[in-house]
C-alpha cells in the first residue's frame, strides 16, 4: 500500500484528497509497481501540485520487506519525475517533528496532529494515507518559512 495525501494552504491547511494505492500480494511484483504508478500518477493529473513529497528513509524489518519497500519508492519517485512535480523528501524525523513537535513521536501521536492540524473529523485512513498527509504539512511547513526568509 502507497499513501497519498493533498493539502492546500490558504487562510489554513485544509486536506483535498486522500487515501492509498492498494496491491494485493497475490500478484505479481511488476503489476503491483504498475497499479502504484498508475494510481500515483492519477493522483497527480487530478490534483496538479505544486510539489511532490516523499519520506526520505524508510525502515523495513528484514531485507526482504527493504528491497519491495525500496522498489515501491522508485515508482514513486519516477511518477513524480515523468510528470515534472518538483520532489522534495523529509526524513521521517523531520516530518514528526514539524507535525507533532518531536522527532520521535509515536505514529498515533502524527495521526491525532494531522486530525487536528487538518480540521478533521476523524484520523485519516489508512496509516499510510494519514503519514503522507504529515509529510505535506510538512512541506507546508519548510515551504511557509521559507518564503517568510526569503529576500
Amino acid at each position: 500500500m502507497t499513501g497519498y495525501g493533498v493539502v492546500e494552504h490558504g487562510a489554513s491547511m485544509q486536506a483535498l484528497a486522500w487515501g492509498a494505492v492498494r496491491t494485493s500480494a497475490r500478484q505479481p511484483l511488476t503489476v503491483r509497481l504498475k497499479q502504484i504508478y498508475e494510481g500515483l500518477s492519477e493522483v497527480i493529473q487530478v490534483w496538479q501540485p505544486e510539489a511532490a513529497v516523499v519520506e526520505k528513509v524508510f525502515f523495513a524489518e528484514n531485507a526482504r520487506a527493504a528491497l519491495t519497500l525500496g522498489q515501491a519508492r522508485g515508482v514513486a519517485l519516477l511518477t513524480v519525475a515523468n510528470a515534472a512535480v518538483p520532489l522534495v523528501e523529509y526524513s521521517a524525523l523531520e516530518i514528526k517533528q514539524a507535525v507533532v513537535g518531536y522527532g520521535r513521536a509515536a505514529k498515533e501521536q502524527v495521526q491525532h496532529m494531522v486530525r487536528v492540524l487538518l480540521n478533521l473529523p476523524t484520523a485519516p485512513r489508512p496509516a499510510d494515507a494519514a503519514d503522507a498527509l504529515a509529510a505535506a504539512i510538512c512541506y507546508l511547513h519548510s515551504h511557509e518559512w521559507q518564503r517568510k526568509l526569503a529576500p
